[in-house]
């Protein structure tokens, strides 16, 4: 019998264990060969297979690239907690700029396309729709060591593909994205406070993962703006799930981040303009309702489910 993967295309996926790893590996399994490379946790998603990467070592990764032989990576792990980076400074900046780089360097050598997924964390926040012109001014440890990654990425591998992004989808037990604690919480009844404003321009993973591998096979290169082209504040996005959940709104209350104590800054204005994008694609990229329908959709097809025990801790 004929291997149905053996004229499939390979994907490799960083962060393995992640939420966007886990949706974007959902969104292609039916096309590419899909890898998720992880560090400690143990995956189980069918139609993919699983391994353990080591990212701190670009001589050992370069190997480990050469056994695998993927026609992509795209690399989504990282330190993410704004937080734990603001807290620990040489952390944040080996997990997501250092290891950026090795990945970039070991891909570059071999020329394997590679799309690096860079954050909004990027700027002050002083205004709205930042472009990808716009000289970053990043205001917490997080954003800092995303906006050294683009530069060292861009630098090792110049023909790389870097995405700025915002995202929700379905998670795992042990990783909720916010959709997910907003859905879960008002299924529980538990009141919620949002900022009303914090504004963002989300986009859902597997809309993502379609438009960056079309990106791709156009040839993109450089930095991209890859979000939803609706800007609306957290308070806002939660009214929009509610509703589209049938979920209590009125368990969602006001809040504000300049009256928040937060251990780090956090920009109050993280919208990004996805035009160039849209422009390269020849096509929008949806609208908050459309992602809303097709995360109700994947519930009701078993995407929830199946990422909810898809990783052990």
């Amino acid at each position: 019998m004929t291997d149905p993967n053996i004229n499939k295309p390979g994907l490799l996926l960083t962060g393995g264990s992640g939420l966007l790893a886990l949706n974007w590996a959902c969104a292609m399994r039916n096309r590419w060969n899909v890898v998720l490379g992880v560090h400690e946790h143990t995956v189980r998603l069918a139609g993919t297979r699983v391994t353990r990467l080591n990212l701190q070592d670009v001589m050992e990764l370069g190997r480990q690239l050469d056994v695998l032989s993927p026609d992509l990576v795209v690399h989504t792990a990282g330190l993410t907690s704004v937080d734990r980076c603001e807290e620990n400074r040489a952390l944040a900046n080996e997990a997501n700029a250092v290891i950026a780089r090795n990945i970039a360097e070991a891909t570059a050598k071999r020329n394997i396309a590679f799309v690096h997924i860079s954050t909004d964390h990027l700027f002050a926040g002083d205004r709205c729709s930042y472009s990808e012109q716009e000289p970053v001014q990043p205001i917490n440890e997080y954003g800092r060591s995303k906006a050294l990654a683009e530069q060292w990425v861009k630098a090792s591998y110049p023909k790389c593909l870097i995405l700025r992004t915002n995202f929700f989808g379905w998670g795992h037990r042990h990783r909720q994205s916010f959709s997910d604690w907003l859905i879960y919480n008002l299924r529980a009844g538990k009141p919620l406070t949002l900022f009303d404003d914090v504004y963002f321009t989300p986009i859902l993973a597997d809309r993502l993962a379609l438009a960056a591998h079309e990106l791709v096979e156009k040839g993109a290169s450089g930095i991209f703006n890859l979000v939803g082209p609706t800007r609306l504040s957290k308070y806002e996005f939660g009214l929009r799930v509610s509703d589209s959940f049938s979920l209590p709104a009125s368990l969602i209350n006001r809040g504000q981040l300049s009256r928040a104590t937060l251990l780090a800054p956090r920009p109050r204005d993280m919208s990004l303009d996805s035009s160039k994008a849209q422009h390269m694609l020849g096509h929008g990229l949806g609208l908050v309702q459309d992602y809303l329908e097709e995360l109700q959709l994947q519930e009701a097809t078993g995407r929830r489910s199946e990422l909810l025990e898809s990783v052990d801790q």
